[in-house]
């Protein structure tokens, strides 16, 4: 496994180890159940129930290794003390796309906590990557789907 380091909000730290401490513990439990059930039918050989659940074990224990690996990894941003001189890991940054005037608003984060649904964006994202560093009047080009688009970056908050 990857050494890379894992940068997280203290909220995305808590969901890793919450996650974590589902899948050792209630998720084994349910599994190996499962797998006690699909034994009591007799022969393995020809039994999918069983080959469910071991396959479903091993995917539970590839991803509590993923886990135990990022948050060994792990570095937490305190929030508290972010400088939102510029835009960086845990800022929210409100931006003005020039042509089409809409406004849009994203906090950036480490690429594990990422959910452009709920506009968190990585930091090693085009847009999230091209806004790092910058400061509240700047303008910044960036290339998109659509296209290369400007934006002017309106505030930055925590």
């Amino acid at each position: 496994m990857s050494n890379k380091e894992i940068l997280l909000t203290y909220e995305g730290l808590r969901k890793l180890e919450e996650e974590l401490k589902y899948l050792k513990g209630e998720k084994r439990k349910e599994i190996a159940e499962r797998i006690k059930q699909a034994l009591a039918f007799g022969d393995i050989s020809e039994n999918s129930e069983y080959d469910e659940a071991k396959n479903e074990q091993a995917q539970n224990e590839m991803r509590i290794m993923q886990l135990e690996n990022m948050l060994k990894n792990a570095t937490v941003i305190d929030e508290d003390e972010v400088d939102t001189a510029v835009v960086n890991l845990g800022t929210k940054v409100k931006i003005l796309e020039l042509d089409s005037k809409e406004e849009y608003e994203y906090q950036i984060v480490g690429s594990t906590e990422a959910n452009p649904l709920l506009a968190r964006i990585s930091n090693e994202s085009p847009v999230g990557s091209a806004l790092m560093g910058r400061k509240v009047g700047e303008t910044v080009e960036i290339l998109t789907p659509g296209g290369k688009k400007r934006y002017k970056i309106v505030e930055i908050n925590k």
